[in-house]
């Protein structure tokens, strides 16, 4: 048995799912309204919550001090706060336990050279990968606590972006080790795949920005924007110069998500169908099905998170969903690239 064992892939499978577990409760917090609820950051001590009423008045004080109690939230209680400060807890609780759960274990598989030269430089780039993650839901925290009650949707899509990110190597690096031997691939259609891969991640991004700005609570129609009309006027007319509209205004943005939900399923569509005509092993075809069937669930939730104006369980799913496709397409993209 070489260096990389059983243990070794335990490990990073159990951080898969604790990145898609902080996933899940980071949408929650969204969708909650809930990430501006703590406007400090203590590594140690902000691990646990208040612990009475005075800690807890201590906190909401504190919370008082910023755009979204002053603006949004005024009429808020000590119980209302109690009810968004807890999502915002676990969101932070688990980047911790996320934090340990890599570094610990990476230690004491490094002592005990379990590890192989290439799983430790894929190992590095986890931790620089995680810290980065943690770093950047900081910033992200930061930029609503200035002046306007809200966070940067660039930041939010940074964090969102770089978490899917973090999870897919994470994943690929276990694939690794699960099926170390190569095998004869066709590079065209690698290539392809690889392209759709990239296509769900720009509208992992575009998600991002969505829910960033709220966008999902405009233009409740489909297929159209509105009754007529494919293309909403908003969409070239909110902000210039035009292409802004494309990245920070609400309609167009929306329209964007919109056009890249067609696009990814008809790349995933193309992928199965090209794939009929090749020689493919068990594996392969399993996700490659898989996609398929995730893409169409995908759309569906989509459509109908729009059409209801995002309720929270049906924004949380179509989240979820888009994990699990990324999760499908992460598997298709390995076993064509080893």
């Amino acid at each position: 048995m070489n260096k990389d064992n059983k243990k070794v892939i335990y490990w990073l499978l159990i951080g898969c799912f604790l990145i898609f577990l902080m996933v899940v409760v980071g949408g929650i917090t969204r969708l909650t309204h809930s990430g501006l609820s703590i406007s400090n950051y203590k590594l140690i001590s902000g691990t646990i919550p208040p612990l009475n009423e005075l800690e807890w008045q201590e906190a909401f004080e504190l919370y008082k001090q910023y755009p979204e109690f002053q603006k949004l939230n005024y009429n808020f209680t000590l119980d209302d706060f109690k009810s968004i400060y807890f999502w915002e807890w676990l969101h932070r609780v688990l980047g911790r336990l996320i934090g340990l759960v890599f570094i610990i274990p990476f230690l004491y598989f490094l002592v005990r050279k379990q590890l192989s030269k290439p799983t430790t430089r894929k190992s590095i780039i986890l931790l620089i990968l995680g810290g980065f993650q943690g770093f950047l839901g900081w910033y992200m925290v930061k930029s609503g606590l200035i002046d306007r009650p809200d966070v940067s949707h660039y930041r939010l899509a940074a964090h969102l972006g770089t978490a899917f990110i973090t999870f897919a190597y994470t994943f690929w690096v276990a694939l690794d080790l699960i099926y170390p031997h190569k095998q004869t691939i066709n590079k065209g259609f690698r290539n392809l795949v690889r392209i759709g891969f990239g296509i769900l991640l720009l509208q992992i991004i575009y998600g991002a920005f969505v829910a960033g700005l709220d966008a999902g609570f405009i233009h409740n129609h489909w297929p159209l924007m509105s009754e007529g009309q494919f293309m909403h006027h908003t969409v070239y007319a909110e902000q210039e110069p035009l292409y802004k509209n494309f990245i920070e205004g609400k309609s167009g943005v929306q329209f964007v998500h919109r056009i890249l939900a067609y696009v990814v399923v008809l790349i995933i569509v193309f992928i199965w169908y090209k794939a009929r005509n090749l020689v493919i092993d068990t594996n392969q075809l399993r996700g490659i099905n898989l996609m398929l069937i995730l893409v169409g669930l995908q759309f569906i939730l989509g459509v109908l998170t729009l059409i209801y104006q995002v309720p929270v369980w049906l924004g949380l799913s179509h989240q979820i969903m888009a994990f699990f496709l990324l999760s499908a397409m992460t598997f298709t993209l390995h076993r064509f690239s080893k």
